[in-house]
């Protein structure tokens, strides 16, 4: 969905298509690694390097890199591991404008956990229809939308992980202030477990990574059944995840898991039966 991101000209004037391909790259290539490398799937996570050009070395405030080409550099914080600090996907998840810890928090329920907020009434105005001060930080101004019910029971699972990314602005470089106050990237998850910042959050995920690769697997089978994940699917995705763990959740052992799940076999018994 990068594409269809446009962040505003005037707020982010260095932002253009060029870096908008950085992001696209970089997220293949490290991808890619995960998978070729035969490394556990936590590492989407908490990998400690990533893929880079100068143009996109300077965009996060990487020095020492120079030149179009990307090359694997070592990250030399925990700001920027895994998925979780790449421009690709804090740039989707966020306005023109701004950021949007409800995107952002809406984006790892659903995609890494699997528990996805129920949808919206219809009639819960907007943040940027209410008559907060739209001078104050994000996180003021979501405290206030929640104060109608309506908008809690949406808001209350996912505004809390969403936090957690507000050092990073809406196309992805790291701040330390915003609307000239000192960020607040605290939050909790679901659970209860509490954190702060975006590896904090990392650290609380992976407390049970069986959930985060039962997400994962999930959207492997999707792909690889063609079709989407039914009920009575459910006890073959607990076996694939059980299998993995025994090779620490390696994203190959959890292919061969798929490829030898009833539901893929039996699809390809069918197939094969066709005329």
């Amino acid at each position: 969905n990068i594409s269809g991101a446009l962040p505003s000209d005037v707020l982010f004037p260095d932002f253009g298509e060029s870096l908008r391909q950085d992001f696209v790259r970089e997220t293949e290539l490290f991808f890619d690694s995960i998978i070729r490398e035969g490394r556990g799937v936590s590492e989407l996570l908490t990998a400690d390097f990533t893929f880079l050009n100068e143009r996109l070395a300077k965009h996060y405030g990487v020095a020492g890199v120079y030149g179009s080409d990307f090359r694997r550099v070592r990250l030399g914080g925990p700001n920027r591991r895994g998925l979780l600090g790449q421009g690709s996907i804090l740039t989707v998840t966020s306005y023109a404008h701004r950021t949007s810890p409800v995107l952002r928090g809406h984006w790892v329920l659903k995609n890494l956990l699997g528990t996805p907020p129920p949808p919206p009434p219809p009639d819960v105005p907007s943040l940027e229809d209410n008559t907060v001060d739209a001078s104050l930080p994000v996180r003021q101004r979501l405290a206030v939308h929640r104060e109608n019910r309506s908008c809690a029971r949406c808001h209350n699972p996912m505004d809390p992980i969403g936090f957690a990314f507000e050092n990073f602005d809406a196309v992805g470089q790291w701040r330390t202030r915003e609307s000239g106050q000192p960020v607040d990237a605290t939050g909790r998850l679901p659970d209860g477990t509490r954190y702060d910042g975006v590896a904090g959050l990392e650290e609380g995920l992976l407390k049970r990574p069986e959930l985060f690769v039962r997400t994962l697997t999930e959207k492997l089978l999707v792909f690889a059944l063609g079709r989407g994940i039914e009920p009575s699917d459910a006890p073959a995705v607990r076996k694939i995840v059980r299998g993995a763990a025994e090779e620490n959740y390696r994203f190959s052992a959890i292919i061969l898991q798929i490829v030898a799940s009833n539901p893929f076999t039996m699809r390809m018994t069918k197939s094969q039966n066709i005329p």
